[in-house]
């Protein structure tokens, strides 16, 4: 005798029975198995993150007052620094492809810019063991990038890659920021996503969101008047989490004296608890997402909401991560855990970072 609808609801449990979750920003699907954690690992086993690092390397291209590859000579910077990355990625002179030979086979222009910042003249401190006011620079830095490639590119996109599991190969402190005179895919599916719930509902997805998380409280991991940051409901990675203003923003810019000091604060809270999850110094890949600018700027963008994406591998342990493979990359997207247990777990980890606490002494 088949089971009824009914008992199948009740007997529903998200930890124990696999079920997929819709994402509205990217109009997709994940399958969530969290019972899959239970399974033992025979794969691969990554080398654990390197501990020492020093602080000044003469080598290292990123370093005050180090020659890099171009001959150019980095001054001797004591706070953040900025500077035209040596291998861009996109040039503003690029020239314009001919004419498409067929619909299957289009080229069109790149133009843009890529510049590197460093937030901090040691090589041996990351985010999260900067303090505030060197975390709110950084901010005042990135909102001031926003606006001065914005003013020209349709897309300027900040991004740290942390951790060689990531594809950093420099463990300075550091981002990128590459503006594009084109909407790249992510944002210009967000783009149409977030526009489509505003026509539908009156309100931006991703305020409507926040206010929903905020009072569920079961995926939130930190909060403050001004932000709080989530394990969004539709996650992907293990314990990636989404970073939201509670008011509606569109930029970086547009944040308030009030508002940036609060975001280095809960910046701050959130990468030391990503670090004691593992006591590592945690890789992710993280960016920011807002509203588009260049030829935008005087366009109606009411829809989009300031947000940051922060991507982590890890998913077991410090040397186990999580892959995108086979299922992932052929059907859709799996995770592991769910986004309830994943917010739990990084909930209740301390707030003092690891490294910073005292150690036991020996008898």
């Amino acid at each position: 005798m088949e089971p009824q609808v009914t008992d199948l609801l009740q007997s529903f449990h998200p930890s124990e029975h696999q079920h997929i979750r819709y994402n509205p920003l990217r109009d997709e699907w994940v399958l969530v198995s969290a019972h899959r954690m239970k399974r033992p690992w025979k794969g691969q086993v990554e080398k654990p993150a390197e501990e020492y690092i020093p602080r000044h390397d003469p080598l290292n291209p990123l370093c005050p007052g180090v020659t890099r590859a171009n001959g150019k000579v980095n001054p001797d910077y004591d706070s953040t620094y900025i500077f035209s990355n040596d291998f861009p990625s996109l040039q503003p002179d690029a020239p314009e492809p001919g004419p498409s030979e067929h619909p299957l086979l289009q080229a069109r222009v790149a133009r843009g810019v890529c510049k590197v910042m460093c937030f901090h003249p040691w090589s041996d401190v990351t985010l999260p063991l900067m303090s505030v006011a060197e975390i709110r620079t950084v901010i005042d830095k990135w909102a001031e990038l926003m606006m001065e490639l914005g003013s020209t590119y349709r897309w300027v996109q900040i991004f740290e890659n942390k951790g060689a599991m990531m594809g950093c190969s420099n463990p300075h402190p550091h981002c990128q920021v590459w503006a594009s005179s084109f909407l790249p895919n992510e944002p210009r599916m967000a783009d149409r996503t977030q526009r489509e719930y505003f026509g539908n509902q009156g309100m931006p997805l991703l305020l409507d969101y926040a206010n929903l998380e905020a009072q569920k409280k079961e995926r939130i991991v930190v909060e403050n008047e001004d932000w709080l940051v989530v394990v969004p409901y539709w996650a992907i990675w293990p314990f990636q989490t989404l970073l939201l203003p509670r008011r509606h923003v569109l930029r970086l810019q547009d944040l308030t004296e009030k508002e940036r000091n609060s975001l280095a604060s809960i910046m701050k809270r959130l990468l030391t608890k990503y670090d004691n999850l593992f006591e590592v110094s945690f890789p992710y890949s993280m960016g920011w997402h807002g509203a588009p600018t260049g030829e935008s700027l005087n366009q109606d963008n009411r829809h989009w909401q300031l947000h940051a994406h922060y991507y982590p591998p890890l998913l077991r342990s410090a040397t186990i991560r999580k892959f995108m493979v086979g299922y992932e990359l052929l059907a859709q997207a799996q995770r592991d855990l769910t986004p309830e247990q994943a917010a739990e777990r990084l909930r209740n980890l301390p707030g003092d970072h690891y490294k910073l606490r005292e150690k036991p002494t020996e008898k």
